[in-house]
């Protein structure tokens, strides 16, 4: 995490004292194991999944993503995450397997709009994609779901999935015009080393209406973050930690600017890309930068 730090620049973000505090981000994914790194910052957990009671995580994905995004370091502070003292709501809505259904996953976003304003929920994090070759209702359900949180105010930051790197390989939700897709800008061969995932995995578009996709890359090839063991880590590779690694820069945005919607933070993200898609040789706004997120109220 030091690494991922270092390349998305959060110097200045740290030196304000910027921690996330006070801003609560919903992760939606296979749940979350009850790490130390974690605190007493899981203010809440809801399992559409399975419908048991109190917070766990059967497959680990989820208890990385979590940790990525607002891991304290505890255990060990070299692998902690980028907002360390944001609130986390954790909906589970996969199983042991890291698979699922569309209701599930429409169940939880149902959920989160109406008990969006009694948890105080600003970022909505969907580390999950549906395969193109679902049903038609299916996508539109989701699409519109998602649409629904960004609508409400919950920025939605989803994953470009790993179908990369042929055109209109971005998995859906991340299709959707709204919310924000993140990329990796890391999936090149010199940085996977022995990884089961192939060079330029990163979802790319256009998508099939012609809109770029994802908007923004971060790091996202080997991250070490929380294990669901509940006191070591272990190293994940794929645009579902790149998603986790953006979602937490958001937070510590959201902390210095809690007044902005959606909609404007995510122009102050077009705005403040550095390097821009370019330089990596991918169709993006560019790679998240921290520090001029946070530094500017206006660009203008």
């Amino acid at each position: 995490m030091n690494r991922v730090k270092k390349l998305i620049h959060l110097e200045y973000a740290y030196k304000l004292g910027l921690t996330g505090e006070g801003v609560t981000v919903a992760v939606m994914d296979t749940g979350i194991a009850k790490h130390p790194d974690f605190d007493r910052r899981i203010i809440g957990f809801w399992d559409f999944c399975n419908k048991r009671i109190g917070a766990y995580d059967d497959n680990g994905h989820g208890t990385h993503v979590a940790g990525i995004t607002a891991g304290s370091g505890q255990v060990k502070g070299m692998y902690s995450g980028i907002a360390t003292k944001a609130n986390l709501l954790v909906l589970k809505v996969l199983d042991n397997n890291g698979n699922g259904n569309t209701n599930s996953v429409l169940e939880g976003i149902d959920w989160l709009l109406k008990n969006r304003m009694r948890y105080g929920v600003r970022l909505l994090n969907i580390s999950v994609g549906m395969l193109k070759n679902a049903g038609e209702k299916e996508k539109r359900e989701l699409l519109d779901a998602v649409d629904a949180a960004w609508d409400a105010g919950i920025m939605v930051v989803t994953a470009a999935g790993n179908n990369g790197p042929k055109e209109n390989s971005v998995t859906i939700p991340g299709i959707s015009r709204k919310v924000l897709t993140v990329g990796c800008m890391d999936d090149e061969a010199a940085n996977l080393g022995r990884n089961i995932l192939k060079e330029g995995y990163s979802g790319t578009g256009p998508t099939d209406c012609c809109i770029m996709k994802p908007e923004i890359l971060a790091p996202g090839t080997n991250v070490v973050s929380c294990n669901r063991d509940g006191k070591g880590y272990v190293k994940k590779s794929g645009t579902s930690m790149a998603a986790p690694v953006v979602t937490g820069t958001l937070a510590l945005a959201f902390e210095r600017f809690p007044e902005l919607t959606p909609a404007e933070m995510k122009l102050r993200l077009y705005e403040s890309a550095y390097p821009r898609g370019e330089y990596f040789h991918k169709k993006a706004w560019g790679m998240i930068h921290g520090d001029n997120l946070v530094r500017y109220r206006s660009f203008g």
